[in-house]
């Protein structure tokens, strides 16, 4: 006997191997297609288990039993749909029918587990499911207790059909009006060949949506090679396996209603959950039931992966989670933090729609409301990150409570002091007699409550996560390296087409400029920090941001509106490098637009006020409605472009921006975050993205995404040493004695007044004043270098250095009262010295930007150093001529290349909100790195009108080295 390769061969693979795990077999005949239900199954159900309330029925409906009965039971479907049917059963009259038993938590109630065997899983082949059309059949069909919850059409790639002909005979051939096919009807559809599944829950005729239902393959699309089997097996030998199945139905498949915010038109959705998310949430219960609490797990999941679903199923079951004994809960209490203000009400909805029973959700915005909420028993409060720290502050002895605590977006939210303060109030022990510790003690005691605490468990979702955040959550390897728990590539949401990939279609600019000198006398000025404001000069100026926003809107209004991208709807973003460069493009827009006559406007959105010609502007006003209104807003079809500063740069999903117009420097993660605003679905018109990009070029995009492509790697683990080499350092310049920073930690732990630590550190500053020019530049570097890291390593390190612990915290005190070492602005002056004399944009060619995903992360840097710059006088015309001859490339007469280069982009890189923090909280060396890649980002967004000169300044190293230098030397001080 030959074997059977054809689709009938693997039909009868699925069923054997259903048949011997559980399910009992059915033949076709046995299927009413009246009722869509396996009248004998179900009723051979109820009699064995619900006879008393069966035989009410029959009682009172005599010979009408079976039509009314089973005509109950197909509209309690219709309306409520399968999955509340099964969870809740159905009332007829006065009698209750439970038609599907839920697996038990804990194996010690007999009852419940003799009940949940009494269900029974059924598969029937070769189902004719419509009385119109009794010719047609599907492939499979799988019932519990006579309802049918999952269909199946099978193909064969041998036979010359594959899983794309599955998805077409469900689109072109099943019509959507049979009863197996309304929505609620059955869980799921899936399209099933030996390589790939791909599923539905609604069937739509020829516009139905097909997902796939893959493990991934590479980090990208479809499933790896199975040395046991077919590479889908993974289907029927796990996801439909009876106890899987009856999970899936109790605990992630779920019937939501959606409420359109401009139509208030109210519509249904059956959520069924992908591969990745399924397998996430039940690896992380096992993970959680097996280790307990006190642990972390990072989730690299990329955009497009479902997030907010997969957080919202394990919040739950998290809740509900047995421990390895199977008696107790692992967690008392569920805390969703996100960092998304945007997503904080999406996520609290989403969870009270999966919520099976009211009450157990709260929204906490306070801490009061989360000991209310913890009292009374719900088990999931929801908060942001912005709210978590206030929440916290005050909630007292909390450590008799276990907690879980969801982390959307980790690596905003456990930065810094936050998860200490996070750390320390939910773990808070009762103190006992301080004056039987020792100082020792106390500092363990403190370092401990800034730690992970035994009661709380992360679970860190992100997409792009930092080398910190794979330190702390990560999961270290043999080799050192740090991985995450579970990955959903970028790669593979790109493959899947659950998110577009925004580096196709990118186009980058080069601007061009020439300032000249507008006065008689030649005065001397601070050469590098000159030409940092002249920079800045050519970068807010109003000629340069008004070209750049005729060709934003020459190019939105020729390639994306009028080609009616996403079937005429799609909206475009302009990344602005500062709150005033925004307001001037919303100045220009407004200004082009009215002129053209065209019926689109542009929103704004920053946070705060920013002053400009003598006049206050923020949101509002130039809107002309509140700035929290602006997601709604920005849906309407007459707004289709978000000038944005900062704001919504992250976390803003909006499927309709298909543009972004990019006027800043962007690298690492922000570019990543910031890009992929663009890469939300809109099935099916949303078919590409395109970004113009004046600042950054296409190698600098590819470096900041290409390590979140495939997985996000950390080479190794931070090196402790180099807080002992800090140590060394800051010791050696004598302004304080140990005896001291031990005295000043001790007052500290035990509350005393500010009138005993503050003479302390009064007479550290006295000494420090005492310091040559030099050294007080090396001590304050090294103090905020040694302050970081410490904050970072105290985390995760397994043991404390009350040492350490007590210069940190020293330190942190003392640095602000340190005197900030400052040089006169010797180029004060300067703007009023030069004019931009023209300007020019020329675009480069549009490219598709390839990603590897080889790349991986270094560990945070945390060793700085400190430099002294003297300002370097030069004659204005010296300034001036030296400056034109190395971005002299190309010039003409009409180049406005001067004054960009020698005030505006210094002044915009100078002025960059991240640089600021990042000169004023880290060292020297990360204050360079942030600085040359600002100047990068911010140059590029000027690329069309001087193109000679980015060009130069990509292309030739001497030259970018010489620039870079001289702008950060003349802008980097204390």
């Amino acid at each position: 006997m030959f074997t059977d390769m054809s689709e009938r061969g693997i039909e009868e693979t699925i069923e054997q191997h259903l048949l011997d795990s559980g399910y009992i077999k059915r033949i076709n005949t046995d299927y009413n297609a009246d009722f869509c239900v396996d009248k004998e199954l179900l009723l051979q159900f109820l009699e064995t288990t619900q006879k008393e309330a069966l035989d009410m029925l029959k009682k009172r409906n005599g010979a009408q039993f079976e039509q009314r009965f089973f005509k109950r039971i197909s509209d309690q479907i219709k309306k409520k749909g399968i999955v509340k049917v099964l969870r809740e059963g159905i009332r007829d009259g006065e009698v209750k029918l439970i038609l599907f038993y839920k697996k038990p938590a804990s194996i010690l109630n007999v009852q419940s587990i003799q009940n949940y065997r009494s269900n029974i899983f059924s598969v029937m082949r070769q189902v004719h499911f419509s009385k119109k059309t009794p010719s047609q059949s599907l492939d499979m069909v799988l019932f519990i207790n006579g309802l049918p919850v999952v269909t199946m059409e099978l193909k064969n790639r041998i036979t010359k059909q594959s899983v794309i002909d599955a998805i077409r005979q469900y689109r072109e051939d099943r019509d959507p009006k049979e009863p197996m096919f309304e929505l609620g009807r059955c869980l799921v559809h899936f399209a099933v060949d030996e390589q790939e599944v791909y599923m539905t829950t609604e069937l739509k005729g020829k516009n139905t949506s097909f997902l796939p239902f893959n493990k991934g393959h590479y980090y990208g699309k479809g499933n790896p090679p199975n040395p046991n089997g077919l590479r889908t097996d993974y289907l029927w030998k796990e996801v439909l396996e009876i106890d899987s199945l009856a999970n899936i139905i109790e605990k992630f498949a779920q019937l939501l209603e959606e409420k359109d915010e401009e139509t208030k038109k109210i519509s249904r959705k059956l959520i069924f959950p992908r591969y990745h998310q399924l397998q996430v949430v039940r690896m992380l219960l096992e993970k959680a039931r097996m280790d307990g609490t006190g642990h972390r797990y990072l989730i690299q999941h990329s955009a497009g992966s479902g997030k907010s679903n997969s957080i919202t199923w394990l919040a739950h079951q998290l809740v509900e989670q047995k421990d390895i004994l199977g008696e107790n809960n692992v967690f008392d209490s569920v805390i969703v933090v996100t960092d998304r203000k945007v997503l904080d009400k999406q996520i609290r909805d989403n969870i009270k729609q999966f919520a099976h029973v009211d009450g157990v959700v709260g929204a906490a915005t306070k801490s009061s409301e989360l000991r209310t909420y913890l009292e009374a028993g719900k088990k999931i409060i929801v908060t942001t990150i912005q709210k978590f720290p206030v929440i916290v502050q005050d909630v007292g002895q909390l450590s008799n409570y276990r907690f879980a605590l969801i982390i959307d977006e980790a690596h905003s939210s456990q930065g810094g002091n936050t998860a200490g303060k996070l750390n320390a109030a939910l773990s808070k022990t009762e103190k006992n007699d301080d004056e039987e510790k020792t100082l020792e003690d106390k500092i363990n005691e403190f370092v401990e409550s800034h730690r992970i605490p035994s009661n709380i468990s992360y679970f860190a979702f992100t997409a792009t996560p930092k080398n910190k955040t794979l330190e702390l959550f990560g999961e270290k390897q043999p080799d050192g390296t740090f991985l995450p728990f579970h990955n959903y590539s970028m790669k593979q949401a790109i493959e899947e087409e659950f998110i577009l990939d925004v580096l196709q279609n990118y186009t980058t600019y080069e601007s061009y400029f020439k300032l000249y000198k507008t006065v008689e006398d030649d005065p001397q000025y601070d050469s590098k920090r000159a030409q940092m404001k002249m920079r800045h000069f050519v970068e807010t100026n109003e000629l340069a941001i008004e070209k750049k926003a005729n060709i934003m809107i020459d190019h939105f209004l020729d390639k994306v509106y009028l080609p009616r991208k996403i079937n005429g709807k799609a909206k475009a973003m302009i990344v602005t490098n500062s709150v005033i460069s925004a307001i001037r493009y919303k100045m220009a827009f407004d200004k082009i637009l009215k002129e053209r006559k065209v019926d689109i406007q542009a929103l704004i959105a920053f946070e705060g006020s920013r002053e400009l010609n003598g006049k206050t502007y923020d949101e509002a006003s130039m809107n002309g409605f509140p700035g929290e209104n602006i997601p709604k807003e920005f849906k309407k079809d007459k707004y289709r472009f978000l000038i944005v500063a900062e704001k919504y740069q992250t976390g803003f999903d909006q499927p309709l921006l298909h543009t972004m117009y990019v006027d800043k420097k962007l690298s690492d993660v922000k570019a990543v975050q910031t890009l992929s605003r663009l890469n939300r679905a809109y099935k099916p018109y949303k078919k590409d993205t395109f970004v113009l990009d004046f600042v950054n070029s296409a190698e600098d995009i590819r470096k900041a995404f290409d390590p979140y492509y495939k997985t996000t790697i950390l080479s190794e683990e931070t090196d402790p040493n180099r807080l002992n080499d800090l140590q060394d350092e800051l010791n050696e310049a004598q302004v304080y004695t140990e005896n001291e920073i031990m005295k000043i930690i001790e007052l500290y732990i035990d509350g005393a007044g500010r009138e005993e630590i503050d003479p302390k550190l009064e007479a550290m500053v006295e000494r420090f004043k005492q310091l040559p020019y030099d050294d007080q530049v090396k001590f304050k570097t090294q103090a905020r270098s040694f302050t970081r890291t410490y904050q970072f390593l105290s985390q995760i390190l397994p043991y404390n250095r009350p040492d350490w612990t007590a210069l940190a915290t020293t330190l942190r005190f003392l640095l602000p009262k340190l005197p900030k070492l400052t040089d006169d602005d010797l180029s004060e002056g300067i703007l009023d010295a030069i004019d931009l004399d023209s300007y020019r944009i020329d675009q480069k060619e549009m490219q598709n930007i390839t990603l590897e995903g080889e790349t991986g992360l270094a560990p945070a840097p945390t060793v700085g150093t400190g430099e002294v710059r003297d300002p370097k006088m030069e004659y204005l015309s010296d300034i001036v001529r030296e400056f034109n001859e190395r971005f002299g490339t190309n010039i003409t007469e009409n180049d406005s290349v001067r004054r960009f280069m020698l005030e505006e982009l210094p002044q915009k890189v100078a002025e960059n909100e991240e640089y600021q923090n990042t000169k004023k909280f880290s060292d020297r060396q990360n204050a360079k790195i942030t600085f040359t890649r600002i100047l990068g980002e911010v140059f590029q967004d000027y690329m069309f009108d001087q193109f000679d000169m980015y060009q130069k300044f990509t292309e030739n190293e001497e030259f970018r080295q010489w620039y870079t230098d001289k702008l950060f030397e003349s802008d980097y001080r204390f």
